[in-house]
């Protein structure tokens, strides 16, 4: 037996929470990236995910970022459903992932590139101070909740695979 799985109530099932981790978080973080996609640079076309050239090479940023964030979500589901028809998923271990995912998304794309690369702002024309603490603030909600669930499914040992 691996040391990240554990013995579930299944005869013959070993959850595998490391794994589920893992897989979720490649979840939460496609899930983030196309609610930012869809809602800030479609909907509301705020912004694209290369500001920094023209309209239409923002517009292809935007097709490439919808096509990664596409590719990770049906791989992460490929790989959820892989877990579930063995019988492996660790459910606290799952949701720990899927915020931590997320989390990461947020921050990477608040402090990275939207400060340090600069590729685009959240919004143009407006004070942009109380968008990114906005922003940067729910990416950090989402990351703490990720490390408490994470910290919590730890700690409950194979009783969280359940």
């Amino acid at each position: 037996m691996s040391a990240s799985a554990q013995p579930r109530t299944v005869p013959g099932a070993w959850t595998e929470p490391r794994r589920s981790m893992v897989v979720c978080g490649v979840i939460g973080l496609a899930v983030t990236a196309a609610i930012d996609e869809i809602v800030f640079h479609q909907i509301l076309g705020w912004h694209h995910f290369y500001d920094r050239s023209t309209l239409a090479v923002g517009l292809l940023s935007d097709g490439l970022l919808h096509t990664a964030e596409l590719l990770a979500l049906v791989a992460g589901f490929f790989a959820y459903a892989d877990l579930r028809r063995r019988r492996a998923l660790a459910p606290a271990h799952a949701w720990a992932g899927f915020f931590l995912g997320a989390g990461v998304f947020q921050l990477f794309d608040g402090i990275v590139d939207h400060k340090l690369l600069r590729l685009h702002q959240i919004r143009y024309g407006v004070d942009i101070a109380p968008y990114d603490w906005a922003w940067n603030s729910a990416g950090l909600v989402l990351l703490l909740t990720g490390v408490v669930l994470a910290f919590r499914a730890a700690r409950r040992g194979p009783a969280a695979a359940r």
